[in-house]
């Protein structure tokens, strides 16, 4: 049976101002079924996703769709609207409502109301479903907290005439509640859907996942278990491919060696039978010049064999993924069970949840923070970091720590890893750094970049190595929401990371699978009656 909605690629590439060709010759077709659009960051995802809803053309080809598309943004900047309607795209149909009321007769704006004249309800009931009737359609949207500014803008979608939906990176702002009501909206969404997202829950809700790499676009039918087993296996494929094509080419290459030295054996042996014969030196330059003949053509053959060997072994090295493992040299932060870590009595923070909250951790315990945006996880953490003062109570830190917030602010744009990472570790050798740093996924011609010029993975990992390399290792790490805006690769390869740290640890994240690969032994939660202490 034929889908109703599609969307299709045709030949799509895209060049970049400075020339270099992002996307090439993609070709593919997007049907019913909810798919996600996964790769790594600086893929292309985003700029396809505009070209599918119109709003980038590309350098060449084209993109068909069915019906109307509706596109939501990875970073939606509330002061680019006014109001909460005008995120939620629903100001042209509440204005003309505006007007009828008021005894308006412009056909426009009845034509622009037909099937609409319900809006005003409908906006405020969305609104009152995920948790935001405090808002009114004239609440300024730079009111809006990041979180409230994504919610508002994907009730648009929703609210939309649209028959497809392109949501670029909807969870990144949202807390645990609104990730599970955006869950929901998705399954129940009957329309075309392309989801671009790094979170495993929400992919493995999706029917299909389609992968972008340098190499195009590969299908996947089925969730984020699926396309991970898929992946896994793929790779062991090309390792075996690739170790196969370098064994064939050692081979013949020493087959090659072989044959030339038997070659050169058997002229030498020619020659010398030659002038022992007394042969007539015509005849003996005869020889020699198809001998030397004989070698040339040998030679060309095995250059051309040499090549051939090499592309083989080029593009079974191609097909390899470029993930990482990542290996933590276990820094001097291992913390014994009945040491003190941290220690907090009555106290209140500046921001956020106010109610008194004691506690005291031993050990290198794993504590997950969570609870809804703006209740105070992230004052917490700064808190206990020493960047804010506490409202009351006492704060006491008993050990080395160190605080990586959202924006990684610690990480000087212009500077390099490899210098910030010298400037806090003088005694080990450059290039026991450059090894460590290369073994968190950090080669060599990275390491000396501006921090600015890395990706948020790599960022991210620079950020965990200038702190765990460090002449003192940080023995508590205090890590706010830093699995947000990773790929697939960089989070796994994070995750991997944090399970071989043998310190302390409290991380703010609303990404529940990957709180659920951390080992965490308690979750510290922020509700509305104030803090509770919850057991793994």
């Amino acid at each position: 049976m034929t889908s109703p909605f599609t969307l299709a690629l045709q030949g799509v590439s895209f060049q970049l101002p400075s020339g270099e060709l992002l996307l090439s010759d993609l070709n593919e077709t997007f049907d019913d079924r909810r798919t996600a659009l996964v790769g790594r960051n600086g893929a292309g995802k985003s700029v396809l996703a505009r070209i599918m809803a119109g709003e980038l053309a590309a350098s060449a080809g084209r993109c068909l769709a069915s019906g109307p598309v509706h596109y939501l943004p990875q970073h939606i900047p509330p002061q680019a609207f006014r109001r909460v309607a005008e995120l939620a795209g629903v100001q042209p149909l509440l204005d003309a409502l505006v007007r009828v009321e008021a005894g308006g007769v412009d056909p426009a704006d009845f034509e622009c109301l037909d099937g609409h004249w319900d809006i005003r309800a409908r906006l405020q009931a969305e609104l009152a479903g995920v948790g935001l009737a405090h808002l009114q359609p004239d609440t300024p949207a730079s009111h809006l907290s990041g979180g409230e500014c994504t919610r508002v803008a994907l009730l648009g979608a929703w609210l939309s005439d649209a028959d497809w939906l392109i949501l670029d990176e909807p969870s990144n702002h949202l807390d645990r509640a609104g990730r599970d009501a955006l869950r929901e909206q998705l399954q129940r969404w009957r329309g075309g859907l392309i989801l671009i997202s790094h979170d495993p829950l929400l992919l493995d809700d999706m029917q299909r996942i389609v992968e972008l790499s340098a190499s195009g676009l590969r299908s996947y039918a089925g969730g984020y278990a699926f396309y991970r087993e898929m992946r896994q296996q793929e790779q062991g494929t090309a390792q075996r491919e690739l170790q196969r094509r370098k064994l064939e080419r050692d081979r013949q290459q020493h087959a090659m060696q072989e044959q030339r030295e038997r070659q050169e054996h058997r002229q030498a042996k020619g020659r010398k039978d030659a002038k022992q014969a007394n042969q007539a030196k015509i005849l003996v330059d005869r020889q020699k010049e198809r001998s030397q003949t004989s070698m040339a053509r040998l030679a060309t053959q095995q250059d051309e064999r040499r090549e051939r060997l090499a592309r083989e072994v080029q593009e079974a090295f191609g097909q390899l993924r470029e993930d990482v493992a990542v290996v933590l040299n276990a820094p001097d932060c291992e913390l014994p069970e009945s040491r003190g870590v941290l220690l907090l009595e009555a106290l209140r923070l500046p921001f956020g949840n106010a109610t008194p909250l004691d506690l005291s951790l031993c050990g290198p315990r794993r504590v997950a923070v969570t609870g809804r945006n703006g209740s105070g996880k992230s004052t917490l953490l700064k808190v206990i970091a020493g960047g804010l003062s506490p409202a009351a109570g006492l704060c006491e830190v008993k050990v080395r720590s160190a605080y990586l917030d959202q924006h990684l602010t610690a990480l000087l744009p212009e500077r390099s890893v490899l210098e910030l990472l010298q400037e806090r570790n003088r005694v080990a050798d450059p290039s026991v750094l450059r090894t460590r740093l290369a073994q968190l996924g950090l080669p060599a011609a990275r390491v000396e970049l501006p921090s600015a010029l890395l990706s948020g993975g790599e960022r991210l990992k620079a950020a965990l190595a200038c702190e765990l390399y460090a002449e003192q290792p940080a023995q508590l790490l205090l890590l706010d929401e830093p699995d947000n805006h990773l790929d697939l690769p960089s989070r796994e390869a994070l995750e991997n990371l944090l399970q071989q740290y043998r310190g302390a640890l409290l991380v703010v994240s609303h990404g529940e699978a990957f709180l659920g690969r951390l080992g965490l032994e308690a979750r510290l939660e922020c509700g509305e009656s104030g803090w509770r202490w919850l057991s793994e």
